[in-house]
């Protein structure tokens, strides 16, 4: 594996992955903003089959828009992220799907938590994407265009939009072609 936008702080600890996500960072194509950043990071690889990625997610979370999860990255205007992302306040799932504009959704998560677990599935022209907190199931969320056959970038990813940035920490990484 390796990085897309390489962080200015990472390192490999205990079978985690723990990146600091720098300032002024983000996916985000257009929608509503005006404006392109594709300057976020992702630790991953390219896979052109279809895939399971799973992974546990942690973050000191601290302003707004700071953001840790999984990305899928065809090129700068074909991706999907999705993860916790501070939004007014309060840290939601998000999910953005990008083919050349950027689609956002987010939705409640408790109040408290410790950890979001992930899973992305790329089936032929899918992305199927489920989450849980903590040791609950996985619930399944949300299905995304993908374009079949084409290669992708894919994995861990986190951003700070506005803040100064913050670490996250990614564990129990698991990345299997199918």
């Amino acid at each position: 594996m390796n990085w897309f936008n390489e962080p200015s702080r990472w390192s490999e600890d205990e079978g985690s992955i723990v990146a600091f996500a720098d300032a002024q960072t983000d996916f985000w194509r257009l929608t509503d903003y005006g404006f392109i950043r594709d300057n976020a990071h992702i630790y991953g690889e390219s896979i052109a089959t279809d895939f399971d990625l799973s992974v546990r997610v942690k973050a000191e979370y601290a302003q707004q828009y700071d953001q840790a999860g999984a990305a899928v990255r065809v090129d700068e205007s074909h991706w999907i992220k999705t993860g916790v992302e501070m939004f007014e306040g309060t840290l939601r799932f998000s999910a953005v799907v990008t083919i050349d504009h950027s689609n956002w959704v987010v939705a409640d998560l408790p109040q408290s938590f410790n950890y979001l677990n992930l899973k992305l599935a790329r089936r032929r022209n899918a992305i199927h994407i489920s989450y849980s907190v903590d040791e609950e199931e996985l619930k399944f969320v949300s299905v995304a265009y993908l374009e079949p056959d084409v290669s992708a970038f894919v994995g861990v990813m986190c951003a700070a939009p506005q803040g100064q940035g913050f670490e996250s920490r990614f564990s129990d990484l698991h990345l299997a072609r199918c």
